[in-house]
């Protein structure tokens, strides 16, 4: 009950504008204010932003990047994983500036409400984010919350559509657009320089609990046919309508493709490698994959989960490699 009441105090205090927050505003979307009010659909309903946010806080894992490309910085950000300051990756913390680290907020045992009202937000995002109806009402009563978008599955939105609807949130929607062209670009330019890439079959995986493979919805499986790479046909019967799941020991076949990407955990690698399913399979013995290391110091490991604005030039520069060797039909090549 106390922690309840707690709860309702803040609240009314955030709601209020009034608390112990920094009353210095940060560095927000204070341009473009013909473009207000936007209205945002979710997947709980319409999100409407009356005016430049000043004060955005994000509770999905990877819309800092959007942010910040576009010049906005976030007062609090949520860790996914390396626990840098601010949960900033290096190519993120280059866009900060003279901006303040954001305070970094964890969902490891749910969204962190009470912290999230105390710093007093115009705006919160949540669009590469598992967020409930139940923490929907609860992020609404805080303030305007644009969550996952409809009609697809949680932590499975689209590069291209975080970042345009972060601009179309914080009212700088052509210059997110321009963001998004330019890596399009860029992902064209790929495909013309490899064109051996289309065609092939391709997965990402991790070892995480067994074999665990990500689905169409997935970022990162979508990263692939971005380069030219097509999905394995009936992946998603396999998975179901989530971003990703375990495989069977008696489904390995799934993983025999024409390239696999994996992510595996510190010292997962070798484990894999000695696996006597998997090293029985064609993909291992042709030396047909590509090990990305968990390792939060490698910006390719950290850019290829984050796959973002700001994440993929990282990718485009240091993982394209890669995939070239591993399907060049040389076993020797290293990938």
């Amino acid at each position: 009950m106390r922690r309840q009441l707690v709860f309702l105090a803040i609240l009314l205090l955030a709601l209020t504008g009034c608390g112990s927050g920094n009353d210095e505003a940060p560095q927000g979307a204070n341009e473009q204010g013909g473009a207000f009010p936007v209205t945002i659909k979710n997947k709980y309903g319409d999100t409407v932003v009356k005016q430049a946010p000043q004060r955005v806080v994000t509770v999905g894992l990877v819309e800092q990047d959007a942010l910040l490309a576009l010049g906005v910085v976030p007062v609090a950000t949520t860790e996914w994983f390396g626990e840098k300051p601010g949960a900033l990756f290096p190519w993120a913390k280059a866009k900060l500036g003279e901006g303040a680290v954001p305070q970094v907020l964890s969902d490891k045992d749910g969204l962190q409400f009470e912290k999230i009202a105390a710093l007093q937000p115009d705006l919160i995002i949540g669009l590469y984010a598992g967020i409930t109806a139940d923490d929907y009402k609860k992020l609404t009563a805080i303030a305007p919350t644009v969550a996952q978008p409809p009609g697809v599955p949680d932590w499975g939105v689209s590069w291209q559509v975080v970042a345009r609807t972060v601009g179309q949130a914080v009212g700088k929607a052509a210059q997110a657009d321009e963001l998004v062209k330019g890596i399009e670009a860029r992902f064209s330019e790929v495909r013309a320089q490899h064109p051996e890439f289309k065609g092939k079959t391709a997965l990402m995986a991790s070892p995480y609990e067994g074999y665990f493979i990500y689905g169409t919805q997935d970022p990162r499986s979508r990263m692939l046919t971005d380069f030219g790479f097509v999905l394995p046909a009936g992946l998603d019967k396999v998975i179901g309508d989530k971003f990703g799941g375990n495989l069977s020991a008696e489904r390995i076949s799934l993983l025999d493709q024409q390239t696999v990407v994996w992510f595996p955990s510190k010292g997962g690698t070798a484990k894999l490698k000695a696996d006597p399913l998997y090293k029985n399979l064609k993909v291992r013995s042709e030396g047909r994959e590509v090990f990305i290391e968990e390792d939060y110091d490698d910006q390719l490991y950290g850019a290829t989960s984050f796959v973002s604005v700001l994440s993929l030039p990282i990718v485009l520069d240091q993982l394209v490699p890669k995939l070239a060797a591993a399907v060049d039909g040389n076993p020797a090549t290293n990938a």
